[in-house]
This record gives structure tokens, C-alpha cells and sequence, in this order.
């Protein structure tokens, strides 16, 4: 089949009433194809399946580090590049478009200029809204963004006719080590609510506290949130296990919150530092929520490459945790049933 036969055959297939929806996937046949802008190490596109099942057709990162990190993990969807320089017209339409575009315009560690800052390539993502009409739309920024350019990207869903839900969920509250508190947005065409089936098991309340009941540092948790050196305090003290060579790691007050995330991750923490005592690129991965490798063992990159990825990406079950809740919020909202 010719590119030009696949982009017809799945337009028609997007001009088509959805089939019954099946637990854990949109209402698409095989579940739903998913392209990703800003796609980084793809952590935003793996929360997408874990909940909702379906498969990535595409993705677009311009940069070096995150464009050899999807070739190695995602081979068969191309990379779209730049997404200034994309035209629609000639992109596979998907179900689900995810995008976790530049938070530095946003950030409280930058400038905050917003929509100012020339980084802002939000207008470019409308357009690809507008053209490939997605059923449903996931985002991720920095917690800022409500404050700096979110009226602005609600303006322009509204103007696209699209609805929006928007949540701020932290790492620490999807059982993480860490805080991360991020703002994830999903969006989806106001004339026809998707039809959303994905696995849950209780209210959004029992989300919340869910955590709480973990020691997790979420609102709900009664006690005080605090972050040092990027890991949430645990209550008790202990050493790890010894990993890899040398002494064994002692977390400290740390130990219960490093043990939660290794049962909640299944697998080990590896040693936080390298034999020269600098940051371990593994010991990032691990608390990122990612599998073994899935960024250190790409050819090739370099240790600074793997850490700029790796610290400009997003934890899989925290945003799996979002979409989860937002879903639910979807549904209650359109008098449908969740499973």
C-alpha cells in the first residue's frame, strides 16, 4: 500500500462511526493510533497506552538526543522533525494526539515571558489539531503554565471547538521519590465526546487517597510536603541493599520512599552516583518511572545527552495517573459509565 492509499484508507476510517469500545482502549478497532509532538523519550505516549492500549504512528522531536532515543525504542514510527515545518495535509490522521511542548516559557525557573517567548510553538500544535481533528488530545507543561499562557491555549481549543480538562498531579503522588508537579491537559472535539473505556476502580476521590494511604506526599497525605535534594523525606531509616560495586547505598530518612518506588516500579534503585561520583544517568532513569535502559541504553548518547532527556521528560505513571483521573472526569461530565 502507497503512503497516499494509507493516509485515504485511514481518513475514511476517521469518517466512520467507532465500533464498541473494549476495557482499557478508545473506540477504535486495534485501539487508538497515537502521534506525538515534543515527544522527548516518549513518556507522555507510554502513559497513553498503559491506559488506554493503541499504538504510536508517529512522533516529532527535532533534537538530536530525543530523535536517537526514538529511533532506537520506536522504529517503526517515523519522526516528524520540526513541527514548524510540518504540513498536516500530508500526516496520518491519529486518535490520540500527545504533546509535552517546551515548558521554558512557563517555567519558575526561567523568564516567564509565556506567549512572548519566541520557544512558545503552541500555535503550531492548534494547527495540527485543526487539520487532524485527534479524538482525543493529552498535554503535559509545568505547573506555571495555569498562570502563564494556559488562557491562551483554552482560547484557541475553544475557538477549534474543543473542550478541555485540566489537572496538576505530582510524581510523588503516582508513588515517585520525587515531586515533579506537573499540569496535564486533555482536550477532545465538544461535538463528539469520546466514548472512553479505560480501566479504573473507584472515584476520583479514592484516586487521591489511594496515595495518601501509601505515605505518598499529596494533598490529602496530612502532613506537610516537603522536597530536598529532589526526594521526598521518608519516615524511617534504613540502608538499601548494596548495588553494584562499592559500599552499600544508605538512604536515610529517604529509605521508605526509595522502597516504595521500587516496589512500584519493579525494579532496584540503581547506585545514585557513577564511580567518579557524579549523578548516575541510570539512578535518573529509575526515578523517572522508566524501564532499565529505555534511555541508557541507546547508542551512542552521551551521558549530558541522556540527562537533558531524561530531565525534560515525563514519569509515565504520573501521567497515567492524570489521564486516568481526567477520563473519569470526561465521563461523569457526559453521563457515561466508567469501567
Amino acid at each position: 500500500m502507497t503512503p497516499a492509499e494509507r493516509l485515504a484508507r485511514a481518513r475514511r476510517h476517521l469518517d466512520t462511526p467507532p465500533p464498541p469500545a473494549l476495557p482499557g482502549q478508545l473506540a477504535v478497532e486495534d485501539g487508538p493510533r497515537i502521534g506525538s509532538v515534543c515527544t522527548g523519550y516518549g513518556g507522555l505516549d507510554e502513559a497513553v497506552q498503559q491506559v488506554l492500549g493503541g499504538s504510536l504512528v508517529w512522533v516529532a522531536d527535532p533534537e538530536a538526543g530525543p530523535a536517537s532515543i526514538l529511533a532506537h525504542r520506536y522504529p517503526d514510527a517515523p519522526n516528524l522533525g520540526d513541527i514548524k515545518a510540518v504540513d498536516w495535509q500530508d500526516v496520518e490522521p491519529v486518535d490520540v494526539l500527545t504533546g509535552g511542548y517546551p515548558c521554558q516559557p512557563f517555567s519558575y525557573a526561567g523568564h516567564m515571558k509565556g506567549i512572548a517567548d519566541e520557544r512558545h510553538i503552541w500555535p503550531y500544535i492548534a494547527t495540527a489539531i485543526r487539520v487532524l481533528q485527534p479524538r482525543l488530545c493529552l498535554f503535559e507543561n509545568v505547573a506555571g503554565h495555569i498562570r502563564f499562557g494556559l488562557d491562551a491555549v483554552l482560547a484557541n481549543l475553544a475557538e477549534l471547538r474543543f473542550d478541555a480538562e485540566w489537572i496538576v498531579v505530582r510524581a510523588s503522588d503516582a508513588g515517585a521519590p520525587h515531586q515533579r508537579e506537573r499540569l496535564f491537559l486533555a482536550a477532545w472535539p465538544a461535538a463528539h465526546p469520546p466514548h472512553f473505556r479505560h480501566e479504573w476502580n473507584g472515584t476520583s476521590r479514592q484516586w487521591r487517597t489511594r496515595f495518601a494511604d501509601s505515605n505518598c506526599a499529596t494533598a490529602d497525605a496530612g502532613r506537610p510536603r516537603l522536597e530536598v535534594g529532589g526526594i521526598e523525606p521518608a519516615r524511617n531509616e534504613r540502608a538499601t541493599a548494596e548495588r553494584g560495586s562499592g559500599e552499600p547505598v544508605r538512604w536515610g530518612k529517604y529509605a521508605a520512599a526509595i522502597a516504595r518506588w521500587e516496589s512500584t516500579t519493579g525494579r532496584p534503585t540503581p547506585r545514585p552516583t557513577d564511580d567518579r561520583r557524579r549523578l548516575s544517568a541510570p539512578f535518573v532513569e529509575w526515578m523517572m518511572g522508566l524501564s532499565d535502559g529505555h534511555v541508557t541504553a541507546v547508542p551512542d548518547l552521551s551521558r549530558n545527552a541522556q540527562l537533558r532527556a531524561l530531565g525534560n521528560g515525563v514519569v509515565p505513571q504520573q501521567a497515567a495517573a492524570a489521564l486516568r483521573h481526567l477520563l473519569d472526569r470526561v465521563a461523569a461530565g457526559h453521563g457515561q459509565a466508567v469501567a
